[in-house]
């Protein structure tokens, strides 16, 4: 089958099945991340999928403890913004995560938000066989993106999702150079690297579903 061909396929699938994909922007600002995420989302409607997108950077997003509570079910003692988002994460069919680079890894926002993912976990490894995605920004073409990126990965692998990478120039995700508000929007090959994987996470999470 040719890829056009597949892709119409996925689009009729995703019609009939509703699938969905959330996104994450682990950004303290609505900035490069964001609008990375946004354009990988775009793609994910065109070719027929739900989608939903969370930004961090509007949440309350608590440490955590360490307090064993989700040992004994799906909830956790820490009362903030967490727990609907983990919600909607198992509820999904695929999940993208977006992250600024800080020091050639993600920000302390998303990896205090990866620690709470403890439930997902515990609870009968509920993102597992879910399709992931991974987009970083950095300040310049070689920042610490892939370091960053590959931190993402190794989350993902650890709730045993399947990870995809951008389908056709051989990178491990989406990434994009940007510094100032606006940037990424004039990386044509950042863009491009985005747009490639989400496409990817649409047909490999209706090969999945079909």
């Amino acid at each position: 089958m040719e890829a056009d061909e597949e892709v119409v396929c996925a689009i009729r699938y995703v019609k009939e099945g509703k699938m969905r994909v959330i996104g994450i922007s682990g950004a303290h600002r609505q900035g490069n991340t964001l609008q990375l995420l946004e354009k990988a989302l775009f793609v994910c409607e065109k070719m027929g999928f739900e989608t939903e997108l969370v930004s961090l950077a509007e949440k309350s997003i608590g440490f955590c403890t360490t307090c064993d509570a989700c040992k004994t079910g799906f909830t956790c003692s820490v009362k903030d913004d967490v727990f609907p988002i983990l919600e909607k994460m198992r509820d999904a069919d695929a999940i993208i995560i977006a992250s600024p680079t800080y020091f050639a890894s993600v920000s302390g926002r998303l990896k205090a938000f990866f620690d709470r993912t403890l439930p997902l976990r515990r609870n009968g490894m509920l993102l597992a066989g879910k399709v992931g995605g991974v987009i970083t920004v950095g300040g310049s073409r070689n920042g610490g993106q892939e370091k960053a990126l590959s931190s993402i990965v190794d989350w993902m692998f650890v709730h045993e999702m399947v990870v995809v990478s951008d389908k056709k120039t051989a990178h491990f995700g989406g990434i994009a150079v940007g510094r100032n508000p606006g940037d990424v929007l004039k990386d044509d090959i950042g863009l491009a690297t985005v747009r490639n994987l989400a496409e990817k996470i649409c047909e490999t999470t209706t090969r999945i579903q079909r």
